[in-house]
């Protein structure tokens, strides 16, 4: 593990793999740097991966009061430390990557999770309840609305999962769930921010995803000056590892 000190003195936390041009991972919602190790190890053939823990997570720092624009400095940090030509953000991370303005020459992004016609409807008060919340001391109720309301999972399976020792880690990094949810603002395709991204940026979806999902990355891809979208196999808002690794290292080294 590795560290570098973002602009406002908060310590984010990285891990450096493989060889080859490097490739910062932007974490998605409710996870940190630890969910894609399987990912990193299938890219580290290709690539030096740089998987960063984002604000509040793992070992990275979490200096308060929190603003989106700490984690734009947060990347540009991680990029100017590791001289990373190459990035590829998840789902609500995507917002992250798409808003830094950080000069990388081509990026990736997978699943954006923008709520487009057929999506189902946003959490009422989402973000107000998560930072109500957050600020009773309660992050599991927190973790509980992420999960339920948000992605859909049955609270009975929610509540098995209360019972496991994987509990506690999610209630760890439950208030990061508020960071997301500002980095996506009203959760529609930002279409302005979109069309100024003059950079090749490559759209990904799961062909086992929900068609609102692969929507949501097709207008995100038509949206982009340079944009394109592509489905491949994978589960539910996930693609195999072996799949983005090939993927990833055709676009990314093409000529």
């Amino acid at each position: 593990m590795e560290k570098v000190v973002s602009k406002d003195g908060t310590e984010i936390a990285y891990d450096v793999t493989g060889s080859g041009p490097a490739l910062v991972l932007v974490a998605g919602a409710f996870t940190d740097r630890s969910r894609y190790v399987q990912d990193a190890e299938a890219l580290a053939s290709a690539f030096t991966v740089v998987n960063y823990d984002r604000r509040g997570r793992g070992d990275s720092g979490d200096t308060l009061p929190y603003a989106v624009e700490r984690e734009w400095e947060d990347l540009a940090a991680v990029r100017d430390a590791t001289g990373a030509r190459f990035a590829c953000a998840y789902s609500s991370g995507s917002m992250v990557l798409l808003q830094s303005g950080v000069p990388f020459e081509k990026l990736a992004v997978v699943e954006p999770p923008f709520r487009v016609e057929g999506a189902p409807p946003a959490p009422e008060r989402y973000l107000e309840r998560l930072q109500e919340f957050v600020a009773a001391g309660n992050p599991g109720g927190a973790a509980e609305l992420f999960m339920v309301e948000a992605v859909g999972q049955p609270k009975e399976v929610v509540d098995q999962i209360r019972q496991t020792p994987m509990w506690a880690g999610l209630e760890a990094i439950a208030h990061t769930l508020v960071y997301d949810a500002l980095q996506m603002g009203d959760s529609a395709v930002p279409a302005a921010l979109l069309s100024s991204i003059d950079i090749p940026a490559l759209a990904l979806y799961s062909n086992a995803s929900p068609d609102w999902l692969k929507n949501s990355v097709r207008q995100t891809a038509d949206a982009l000056p340079h944009g394109t979208a592509e489905g491949h196999e994978g589960t539910f808002h996930t693609i195999a590892s072996e799949t983005l690794a090939r993927v990833l290292a055709g676009y990314f080294l093409a000529a």
